[in-house]
């Protein structure tokens, strides 16, 4: 196992490195800087120079490309070219509770109510009770979480005056917005909790253990429900790094001060450092997520884990 996860570092670092590189020629090839030409054409020669010095444009490219890389490797992801004098590093620490509030609510939420749903759906099969939970799944991967913030903003917020409508005051403002989240994560991982229940179900160990006599709760904690969940691990892993990181639409719709309006606004502006080094943390917190959804591969099915253990 330990040599198993030396090596996934070891592929992550990899990784990240052929990221940021992509990421840097990129920034490099978009048309436009992140400074205001028409103020940036006023100033004389010197301060131009002096500009572009502060922020390392005026050396070659790959010079640039090469001390970038060298600042990454120190955990130091630049200086952001809008908001003058600030690090990226802190500009995003600053943005990152409200983008986890929302998204480990809005997580929480959908595994929850998505695991109840699924396994009720597969129990009670051909049923009402499935037939609902599937209407409920369709409707919550049809709709856009666009519209449904919507919806939620008019309805609760404005007609209802339950929760506020928008911006980030206090703990009510995350609610919407993480609802607004969480029904598309109800909704797949319900679907998913019941296809897999259904072919488990259908698995001879299953009837063994009926005819051996065990309870119907029993078989479907120990066997049934806890052999379903490998591939609801599987899908965990983008929806935690999405739903964790931001939304971009959600956080603009309700005014949310987190790293996908960040994202937003930093791609208007051009600013270029705030862009690689926000790509860079959402690639960062993937992998490390993807890593985490294979070692819990292993709590689940321990023959998983037993061949990783060999490897």
């Amino acid at each position: 196992m330990k040599r198993y996860i030396g090596i996934r570092i070891i592929y992550m670092i990899i990784t990240l490195f052929i990221i940021s590189t992509v990421t840097f020629f990129l920034m490099k090839a978009l048309p436009g800087t992140p400074f205001d030409e028409e103020k940036l054409a006023q100033l004389p020669d010197e301060q131009k120079q002096m500009i572009y010095a502060s922020y390392g444009l005026d050396k070659p490219v790959f010079t640039q490309y090469v001390n970038y890389i060298k600042n990454v490797a120190q955990g130091d992801l630049g200086t952001s070219f809008f908001y003058t004098g600030q690090k990226v590093t802190d500009i995003i620490s600053g943005r990152l509770f409200p983008s986890a509030l929302i998204g480990l609510q809005a997580v929480l939420l959908g595994l929850a109510v998505g695991l109840i749903l699924g396994i009720v759906a597969a129990y009670r099969h051909n049923t009402g009770w499935d037939y609902a939970t599937m209407i409920i799944a369709v409707l919550g991967v049809s709709i856009p979480n666009f519209v449904l913030a919507a919806l939620l903003q008019y309805y609760v917020g404005l007609k209802w005056g339950l929760l506020p409508v928008a911006f980030w005051e206090s703990y009510p403002s995350s609610i919407l917005p993480s609802v607004a989240l969480c029904v598309g994560v109800i909704a797949l991982i319900a679907r998913f909790v019941r296809t897999e229940m259904l072919e488990v179900l259908d698995q001879d160990y299953v009837t063994t253990a009926k005819a051996k006599g065990l309870g119907t709760i029993r078989i479907m904690f120990q066997h049934v429900i806890r052999n379903s969940l490998i591939s609801v691990i599987t899908i965990l892993g983008p929806i935690v790094v999405n739903l964790l990181t931001g939304s971009l639409v959600i956080e603009n719709i309700f005014g949310i001060p987190g790293i996908g309006s960040l994202f937003v606004d930093s791609i208007k502006m051009n600013d270029y450092s705030t862009i690689m080094g926000i790509t860079l943390f959402y690639s960062a917190f993937y992998v490390l997520v993807m890593l985490v959804v294979d070692l819990l591969y292993g709590l689940v099915d321990p023959r998983i884990r037993l061949a990783s253990g060999k490897g």
